[in-house]
């Protein structure tokens, strides 16, 4: 069985940092992608990073591109995104996502598990 565990989320200044890890169990982790998704109060999830683990490809989002990096840690088992020069828009809870043998998307139909998030919130 699929299980991914978010972590790392808390509340933070703008202009700060966090780190949210992700971590899986369950299955083969070099086959899959993994992204990571967010999605805020009234508003409909939106993929944010997503890494190619079988190439080490990594997509982003136009909004977050030079401030966020995704990563993993093959003998953890864990894939990070580390978030720099936080924004209060950046507030969402974050999920992490995983599909077996996907290129990488940030479409969220593309995945077909996800963990239960973490919450993000920036303050002014």
């Amino acid at each position: 069985e699929v299980q991914l565990v978010e972590s790392g989320g808390g509340l933070v200044q703008a202009g700060g940092s966090l780190r949210l890890s992700c971590a899986a169990s369950g299955f083969t982790f070099d086959d899959y992608a993994i992204g990571w998704f967010r999605q805020a109060p009234g508003k409909e999830r939106e993929g944010v990073a997503c890494i190619n683990r079988s190439d080490g490809s990594t997509y982003y989002t136009d909004s977050v591109k030079g401030r966020f990096t995704i990563s993993s840690d093959n003998v953890k088992n864990t894939v990070y995104l580390q978030m720099n020069s936080l924004k209060p828009e950046d507030t969402a809870v974050y999920y992490c996502l995983a599909e077996f043998r996907l290129v990488c998307s940030l479409d969220e139909v593309d995945f077909g598990s996800r963990g239960q998030g973490t919450q993000v919130t920036v303050s002014p």
